[in-house]
């Protein structure tokens, strides 16, 4: 039986740059992300809602987002919800959620200085925490790879 679920999975654009934080032997990044919603009222008029999440990056992907990721990207983050909690400066607790990322995609949108419509167009690309090593089918003989297609069933 499963103990539980933790994914989370969004699609949204950066509300700010992210800020990088490098100590001894890695570097941690940390960004809001804007997520937005349409539906439609009782009237019929479209309704806008944007959430706003607090993501944080690791190490490998930190260095990621601190090389590709400006204010207005857009990305797709897969991770984990985390509850931390700190004491403010006045001595009260204080709680803080965030979205722990393992898996980034950046999927183009605006650039920085684009203006709010313009887009322009960026090839995806994925990144995971912790890497993987990209998986390389072995190389057959051509003669072997007709022989393999002959099998198909459709």
């Amino acid at each position: 039986m499963a103990r539980g679920v933790n994914k989370v999975i969004l699609v949204g654009n950066l509300g700010k740059d992210p800020e990088v934080q490098t100590f001894d032997t890695y570097k941690k990044a940390a960004f809001s992300l804007a997520t937005t919603e349409y539906s439609r009222d009782k009237e019929g008029n479209e309704v806008q809602h944007t959430e706003w999440h607090n993501i944080v990056m690791w190490r490998g992907l930190a260095e990621i987002a601190e090389q590709f990721l400006h204010k207005g990207s857009q990305v797709y983050i897969e991770g984990k919800i985390r509850t931390r909690s700190f004491d403010a400066k006045d001595g009260t607790k204080k709680y803080i959620t965030e979205i722990q990322a393992d898996n980034l995609v950046l999927l183009g949108g605006r650039k920085e200085g684009s203006g709010e419509g313009n887009t322009q167009s960026q090839p995806a690309s994925s990144y995971s925490h912790p890497a993987q090593p990209p998986v390389v089918p072995p190389i057959t003989e051509p003669s072997q790879q007709s022989a393999d297609l002959e099998d198909l069933p459709f």
